[in-house]
């Protein structure tokens, strides 16, 4: 499944959580954990347990982001799970491990509550020190839930001590750019999906989409949003367009009227395989997206 958009929706507001099913995103992350005090904690793994219970709008998959196992994690699992949410989004994880733990828990409450197994799992891999080190080990642990991976910086430079994540011309500061190209090239090798982490100033619609833009050439997949207006920028930017989409049928097409052959000219250059894989990949998601776009018209 195609997920170009994340929206955090802090899981104890009503509010919040009926605008969040009119945003358009492909996904809403219902938030159990940094934007819920910690004395609302169970008011809203309740609230949240009832929204993805209740009849669906707006076409949107409903993930939640639980607590760290070691801070009530294990109690927003068994309070979820028998509603079925599509996903969930582990924080601070430390090493491929901490997924397999979770799905085992997982295995178990969707048996207790007769739930099929599918919950998938979105870890934000590289929020503590030791997380970036755990990233190597993604591709060769058994994680048959696992549905992508994204990162953080927020939680990392508090983490690390460090005054700002950020270097003087506004862009990432090296050690943030490390992890965000680690987390990339580990979910490449896990052939998952990369979310590309948020973008913090919600009213800078062109720089959004800018910084968009430059992720999904990159390859990141989709990105997080923290506010509904980032929407329609992050979903425009992570679907091919319709230029692209011809290019790649133009590809595909002159591979198809030479079979057999490893290297096509088009537009007086010269293609090879790769070029053809490319463009089957754009046209794939751009299937995907449309078959979606079909299923919540």
């Amino acid at each position: 499944m195609t997920l170009r958009s994340f929206l955090f929706v802090p899981g104890d507001s009503e509010k919040k959580l009926a605008k969040g099913a009119g945003s358009g995103a492909d996904a809403l992350i219902l938030d159990l954990e940094d934007s819920v005090a910690p004395s609302r904690k169970a008011l809203a793994r309740d609230m949240v347990r009832d929204y993805i219970a209740a009849p669906r709008t707006g076409g949107s998959e409903l993930w939640v982001r639980m607590n760290p196992l070691a801070d009530g994690g294990l109690d927003d699992l068994v309070g979820v799970v028998r509603a079925a949410p599509d996903g969930i989004v582990v924080p601070k994880a430390d090493r491929p491990a901490d997924l397999v733990r979770i799905s085992a828990f997982l295995d178990a409450l969707e048996r207790r509550d007769g739930v099929a197994k599918s919950i998938r799992l979105l870890p934000v891999a590289t929020e503590t020190p030791k997380a970036p080190f755990g990233l190597a080990h993604y591709h060769d642990t058994p994680l048959p839930r696992l549905f992508g991976l994204t990162w953080g910086a927020e939680d990392l430079s508090t983490a690390l001590g460090a005054s700002t994540n950020r270097d003087p011309s506004g862009r990432w500061a090296f050690t943030y750019r490390m992890v965000r190209s680690q987390c990339l090239l580990a979910a490449k090798a896990c052939g998952v999906a990369a979310i590309e982490t948020l973008y913090a100033d919600f009213r800078d619609d062109a720089g959004l989409r800018h910084d968009c833009a430059e992720a999904s050439r990159e390859g990141f997949t989709g990105r997080i949003a923290i506010h509904p207006d980032q929407v329609a920028g992050i979903n425009a930017a992570f679907s091919p367009s319709q230029a692209e989409i011809d290019h790649a049928r133009r590809v595909v097409d002159a591979f198809s009227a030479s079979p057999g052959i490893g290297v096509v000219g088009l537009d007086g250059k010269m293609l090879d395989i790769p070029h053809l894989r490319q463009a089957e990949q754009v046209l794939a998601r751009a299937a995907a997206i449309a078959g979606r776009a079909g299923a919540r018209a």
